[in-house]
């Protein structure tokens, strides 16, 4: 099972998570990160990086936030893949 990124990091972006990711399977828009869930290897090296828990494996994601799942598969499929840490956006709360 692969990995999601769920809405805490919609408007957060910190990008702690994609430092530790060993096959660059996160991709960023303007307001947040996802993770192809193709690409996706199940290793959770980024879930403990990722200081608003916005990441989970797709069995544990609350049911709430289920549709990431599709926004995840979607999005990487039209982002820019991200490799390298940066500044998460300045207005987050």
């Amino acid at each position: 099972m692969a990995y999601i990124v769920a809405e805490p990091c919609v408007k957060c972006k910190y990008t702690d998570c994609v430092e530790v990711c060993p096959v660059d399977c996160f991709y960023e828009d303007e307001f947040m990160l996802v993770i192809d869930p193709e690409e996706c290897i199940d290793c959770g090296a980024c879930v403990p990086e990722c200081p608003v828990d916005a990441i989970f494996e797709i069995d544990d994601l609350p049911e709430k936030w289920e549709s990431y799942i599709q926004i995840n598969a979607d999005k990487a499929k039209e982002m820019p893949v991200i490799t390298e840490q940066k500044e998460a956006l300045a207005d987050y709360p």
